[in-house]
């Protein structure tokens, strides 16, 4: 053989520098998750805070969203009004009615 490789070529599995403790792994789970939970939540446009669910928001005609605490602070009134729904809100199992 002249050593050259026989075959298609595969990229690495894991092109990512892997962690070498088990610290640097939790550490970076962490980041991962917490990136992925921040990156779909809503945050007031003011202070920055993430409303709680059946906290009471207000949207602005610009887009802003504003929570409660800070919705004082603004002299406009709100476009829109709504109350922030749990995550598994429409998430639930129902019953169905039984067939007679």
């Amino acid at each position: 053989m002249d050593g050259s490789a026989e075959g298609a070529e595969f990229p690495a599995a894991n092109p990512t520098r892997m962690p070498r403790s088990r610290a640097d792994l939790e550490r970076q789970l962490l980041r991962k998750g917490l990136g992925a939970l921040t990156r779909d939540r809503h945050h007031c446009t003011d202070c920055g805070r993430t409303p709680l669910a059946g906290e009471r928001i207000h949207r602005y005609e610009r887009g802003d969203l504003v929570c409660a605490l800070c919705r004082p602070q603004r002299g406009d009134e709100p476009a829109l009004t709504e109350t922030v729904q749990h995550c598994e809100h429409g998430h639930t199992v129902r019953r169905l009615a039984r067939a007679a």
